[in-house]
Order: C-alpha cells, then sequence, then structure tokens
C-alpha cells in the first residue's frame, strides 16, 4: 500500500520547531550547545572533537546498522537502528550549522511529485 507523507504542522514562531513533539529541533540545539560549549562527559562533544571525518564515519556505521536491521525485519531493531541514524545526521547537521527545518524545507519541495524525473538538477525520487 502507498505511504502517505505530509509536512509536519509549524507555528509562526519557530517555523517545523514543533515537528515530531519538537524532538529534532530540541535535538539539534542540544547539538549545537555542545558544539559551542564542549563537556567533557558528552558523547556528543567527544564525537565532534574528532572532527569531520569521525563525525562522517559514525553517520555511515549507523546508516549500515539500519540496512541490516530492514535484512533482519525486525521493527524494534529498526527503530532503534532509524533513531541512532536520525540522531548521528543531526550531529552531522550541527557541525555544519544546518538547521532541521533546512531538510523540512527540501522534503516539502519534493512533495507531490511522482515517480523518477531527470531535471536540470538531478534526480528527483517519489
Amino acid at each position: 500500500s502507498p505511504v502517505s507523507f505530509s509536512m509536519p504542522a509549524q507555528d509562526e514562531a519557530h517555523g517545523y520547531g514543533t515537528a515530531w513533539g519538537g524532538m529534532p529541533r530540541r535535538l539539534y540545539e542540544m547539538v549545537g550547545d555542545r558544539k559551542t560549549h564542549p563537556s567533557p562527559d558528552s558523547y556528543v562533544s567527544k564525537l565532534m572533537e574528532g572532527g569531520v571525518d569521525r563525525i562522517l564515519k559514525k553517520v555511515v556505521e549507523e546508516a549500515g546498522e539500519v540496512l541490516l536491521a530492514g535484512k533482519n525485519g525486525d521493527r524494534e531493531e529498526i527503530i532503534f537502528e532509524m533513531a541512532d541514524l536520525w540522531f548521528h545526521a543531526l550531529i552531522m547537521l550541527g557541525h555544519f550549522s544546518i538547521p532541521p527545518e533546512d531538510v523540512y524545507q527540501e522534503l516539502g519541495k519534493r512533495f507531490g511529485k511522482s515517480g523518477i524525473r531527470q531535471s536540470q538538477g538531478g534526480t528527483t525520487h517519489e
């Protein structure tokens, strides 16, 4: 059956900051805080201290774990590993100072486009 997708609710003060219970925004803000105020006891601070290569390596590692969870077909494992991937992707976004709202906007541009089409800028996926 087709999967439906709708853009998250937004409010005027926070844009998409309340999407999905505000969790992506809150995590992103925590990452930003660790970026500007590193803490020796913080996993995020230690990951950021390793620089972009360490962060990207972790994102790739988590993506691989999502793939394996999908292959196993275990719903709880998929959820657990996807949460890890999203968390580490938010760390990467924070490293580059890209707020999650920018990703929401990009998803919004793609919403409603069907099929795979070649465009001047590349491929659009459904």
